[in-house]
């Protein structure tokens, strides 16, 4: 497996990739997150590439078998300036990962993306539903840390807030 950036004709298996997401969300009890309102929509994922923070994970066939979003910066999210019930770890520069999805063709797609990511910046926080127990469990096998709660503006749902950082 390899990460690259998403390219245009990426666009419709990426599209593909999230519908069996939200099906498999779906089947593991996590119908909500995703679901309800056919996240993530077209639009956004063709915005994410000309801004050039989209990737994929490809298989070494070259097909494309995993996809995620992915920036970093100092306060770089809005949505992780306010959390409750807890706080951060790390208050430096930070990469984001949003938007992470696999076809499940091979095991430890989602895996590879994270460890990708973080070795990018050495710093990531990721959120994700409360029925999302695979992800969850994915993030604390990863050495990811549980830091509260926050809200997300496509739906105002809470979500768990993960952190994993070189520094804690």
């Amino acid at each position: 497996m390899r990460i690259r950036k998403t390219r245009e004709e990426d666009i419709s298996r990426i599209m593909e990739i999230y519908r069996h997401a939200r099906q498999f969300m779906e089947d593991t009890g996590n119908p909500n997150q995703w679901g309800p309102t056919n996240w993530p929509p077209e639009a956004l994922i063709h915005n994410d590439v000309r801004e050039g923070n989209s990737y994929v994970c490809v298989n070494d066939d070259g097909t494309v078998i995993g996809t995620f979003y992915m920036i970093y910066g100092k306060d770089i999210d809005p949505t992780y300036l306010q959390i409750d019930d807890g706080a951060w770890k790390d208050d430096s520069a930070y990469g984001v990962v949003h938007r992470i999805a696999s076809d499940h063709s091979e095991h430890g797609i989602g895996m590879y993306c994270l460890q990708w990511a973080y070795e990018q910046c050495g710093h990531l926080r990721i959120d994700t539903h409360g029925d999302n127990q695979v992800m969850q469990n994915l993030l604390r096998k990863l050495g990811f840390v549980y830091c509260g709660i926050v809200y997300v503006h496509e739906d105002k749902a809470p979500r768990m807030a993960f952190e994993k950082s070189e520094r804690i």
